[in-house]
């Protein structure tokens, strides 16, 4: 195990979306893989780890509620979407060796533990890569506030948001050519300026709490041990 690294201690946030590829639904195999490569890359760097991953390739509780569904159902289907995902990579990542427990916020005791926090905190520092999973277990919560929570709680020294872009833009660069890149930014102008790093709730959060976040490009090799090294990647919110 390597000890070169800023961060010993890191919750990686990952889209559910991402698990897709470019089916846009489900879970692609091959992506999968591509991403436990990343997570045991940094497992073997002998930093702890916890993942949250979103649900938004098997359902999305906000989409699905604008079409008529109950909020409320809505969200609690997102949460259980976040359980089959955590699952998933768990599988993987203990075939490639990296001892691993998931943690569910709502509890179903016979595929994962209830969320205890200081049971996380003691698998954590056993070497185990914590996921965590069913989001904060409550309605109108993104997975984006279940990572900062979670962060938080755990005592993560950053959390790194891995997305399908490079970092934080002015504007959304799939729609706007003209979209620039920011290498750096606060927390306030984040907020003031409404760019979508996280949602409002989340940010606050980090800023709240001194939590520094990286966004980065998920698709980028070995992007997430880069930044974990301290080396300039994506965009620093701070």
């Amino acid at each position: 195990m390597s000890g070169d690294h800023r961060y010993g201690r890191v919750l990686l946030k990952l889209s559910g979306e991402a698990l897709a590829g470019d089916r846009g639904f489900g879970i692609e195999p091959s992506v999968v893989d591509r991403l436990t490569e990343e997570i045991k890359a940094v497992y073997e760097m002998g930093v702890s780890l916890g993942v949250v991953i979103g649900g938004g390739n098997i359902v999305r509780g906000t989409h699905a509620s604008r079409h008529g569904m109950d909020r409320v159902q809505a969200d609690y289907m997102g949460m259980l979407a976040t359980v089959i995902n955590a699952l998933a990579v768990q599988d993987l990542l203990e075939t490639k060796g990296v001892d691993t427990r998931v943690m569910t916020a709502i509890r179903m005791e016979e595929i994962a533990e209830p969320y205890i926090r200081r049971r996380a905190l003691r698998h954590i520092e056993k070497g185990r890569v914590v996921l965590f999973a069913g989001g904060t277990g409550n309605p109108y919560f993104s997975t984006d506030t279940a990572a900062v929570l979670r962060a938080i709680e755990i005592e993560a020294q950053v959390l790194i948001k891995a997305t399908k872009v490079q970092g934080v833009f002015t504007a959304d660069p799939a729609k706007d050519p003209n979209a620039e890149f920011i290498p750096s930014i606060t927390f306030h102008e984040v907020m003031t300026r409404e760019l979508a790093v996280m949602d409002a709730a989340a940010v606050s959060l980090c800023k709240e709490n001194r939590l520094p976040i990286i966004v980065l490009n998920l698709e980028e090799r070995k992007a997430v041990t880069s930044a974990i090294r301290g080396e300039r990647v994506g965009t620093l919110v701070s």
